[in-house]
């Protein structure tokens, strides 16, 4: 009985190694993939990752010649050379991904869904909780500032739907602080890949483990209500694809909330 544990334990965690090892492989691959792609596009890739690991190289190297002829300074410098050179291009991979998304419609709601939770910091986003027939929308994330709702649109439409949703959710969870950001390259606007710089500048009013209650409390008058933006597609709408059926969700949505 005993040996049959030990040989069930075995093949466990030997099936678990495996699994690991598929993973990390699997997000190679896909990292791999995304480099190709990306220096196909970005002409500058190459050359800044290149001279981060050879800048860091030579750097540590003459460090070590400093000190005495530390030759392992310079295996030290290429490590960290190549981990900047890394970061460089999650940056840079980043800021494509946002340049391309910008000049689609919905997305504000990318932006939103793909926000980075840090330490002593969480984002629940929910997209599309107020919507009109031409594309206009209203995002809500709840953190640590409050309330965040973050619109995409022509501001004479988009206002009226932000007002609607602070008083929303002033009778729901009255006192917690509402902000507003709205997606644009104008006066007052925030450039789509500078929400999350934004919105980490907002005080953080509240901890992070009580950012989940709030959350749940908020979206029940969802459950209630509705969303204008149901039956929406999240996210960025590809380029060409028809309106109409998306209008006439919208349409419906908003006609069964004004019953």
């Amino acid at each position: 009985m005993a040996d049959a544990k030990k040989q069930a334990d075995k093949a466990a965690k030997k099936e678990a190694r495996k699994q690991k090892r598929a993973q990390r492989n699997q997000t190679w691959k896909q990292l791999w993939q995304a480099f190709n792609i990306q220096r196909k596009q970005d002409k500058k890739l190459i050359p800044y990752m290149a001279l981060a690991i050879i800048g860091m190289g030579a750097l540590f190297f003459f460090i070590g010649l400093i000190w005495g002829g530390q030759w392992w300074m310079l295996i030290l410098g290429l490590v960290l050379g190549f981990a900047l050179a890394m970061f460089i291009f999650t940056r840079r991979l980043e800021s494509s991904m946002y340049d391309r998304a910008s000049e689609q419609a919905g997305s504000a709601g990318w932006a939103v869904e793909n926000l980075r939770n840090s330490p002593g910091v969480e984002w629940r986003s929910k997209t599309m909780v107020a919507a009109t027939t031409q594309m206009d929308a209203v995002h809500r994330v709840v953190g640590v500032p409050g309330v965040v709702l973050v619109g995409e649109g022509e501001m004479h439409r988009l206002r009226p739907l932000l007002n609607q949703q602070k008083k929303r959710i002033n009778r729901i969870a009255g006192g917690v602080p509402v902000y507003e950001v709205i997606i644009g390259d104008g006066e007052g606007q925030t450039p789509l890949r500078n929400l999350q710089r934004e919105m980490l500048k907002l005080p953080r009013n509240y901890k992070k483990a009580e950012v989940g209650p709030m959350a749940a409390k908020i979206e029940a008058m969802d459950a209630v209500a509705g969303g204008v933006g149901a039956g929406l597609p999240k996210g960025p709408m590809p380029k060409g694809a028809s309106m109409s059926g998306m209008n006439r969700r919208a349409r419906r949505a908003q006609e069964r909330k004004e019953k």
